[in-house]
């Protein structure tokens, strides 16, 4: 099908378009702007009393306007691939003039993500919530990205689908990465259940910032907790993907923290493990300014 590139140069242009989008639309084009006009839409209706010439070829419906314009090309319009969407070039981080380690300083705290994994039933959210409750009683400040709550707002356009786990872990890692910086503990509780998606959230956080604290408790015990009901559907087929069922869960192979389930003793309650965590956290000054 044979079409139209407009090209337009600032001033602006202000056009009637008939028939794009249904009706007549105004469109304001920023700078140097490329429209393709289906053949039978050739005329423009100039409406500016700064109208600058325009020219016009014809393309085909195959033909690529980048390879025929260069403008397209240039460094404002540049793109690449990232997670396999295009992200645009041209930004550019803006310093603050409060660094981390003044926020640091002024929390008597060091910022870290405290990231909890394990099958559902772990006890995930119970520990986070213990270890935030202790942290707070020492004066410290804390944060908890749960992840079934993170699926109620910023997460809530994500299913279960392999892809799109992927995705809610590189949301939670970013803001976890972002409640660090800002010298908060941050405390993710949630399966992610796949290594490489932790990993790269690990590798958001400078060297020692992403404590890695792995729920070590046996499907079966998890099942019998089932706290949601969901192993129960699983089982039942009501339920497809559901991890530790028929999707896989990959435990860690090198995490700071591990607190394994050992019974129904003192050393399995939730404070105990908190207390852990804590310690680990002592030890290594996250707990200082």
């Amino acid at each position: 099908m044979e079409g139209l590139a407009i090209r337009a140069s600032r001033p602006s242009v202000f056009c009637s378009l008939p028939g794009l989008d249904g009706d007549s639309q105004r469109k304001r084009p920023p700078s140097d702007v490329f429209l393709k006009l289906p053949a039978e839409n050739r005329k423009i209706v100039a409406n500016s009393a700064s109208f600058h010439p325009i020219s016009a070829v014809n393309v085909s419906a195959q033909a690529s306007l980048t390879a025929d314009f260069p403008a397209l090309s240039e460094t404002n319009l540049k793109e690449r691939r990232v997670n396999g969407k295009e992200k645009a070039e041209n930004i550019v981080w803006h310093e603050s003039s409060i660094c981390r380690c003044d926020r640091q300083q002024l929390l008597q705290q060091k910022g870290c993500v405290i990231w909890i994994t394990g099958l559902s039933g772990s006890g995930k959210s119970t520990i986070a919530c213990a270890l935030s409750k202790a942290l707070f009683e020492r004066g410290k400040l804390t944060y908890t990205l749960d992840g079934d709550n993170v699926r109620h707002g910023l997460n809530r356009d994500l299913t279960f689908k392999s892809e799109h786990r992927t995705e809610n872990i590189r949301r939670i890692g970013e803001v976890a990465k972002l409640f660090a910086d800002v010298g908060v503990i941050c405390i993710a509780s949630l399966i992610s259940p796949y290594r490489r998606d932790r990993d790269a959230c690990r590798s958001l956080l400078p060297e020692g910032d992403f404590v890695e604290v792995f729920m070590d408790v046996p499907l079966p015990v998890c099942e019998s907790r089932d706290p949601k009901g969901l192993y129960k559907l699983a089982r039942a087929g009501k339920i497809k993907g559901f991890t530790g069922i028929d999707d896989p869960y990959e435990a860690p192979l090198n995490c700071e923290v591990v607190l394994k389930h050992t019974g129904e003793d003192s050393s399995c309650s939730p404070r105990q493990m908190a207390e852990n965590i804590i310690s680990y956290l002592q030890n290594k000054g996250y707990l200082e300014g």
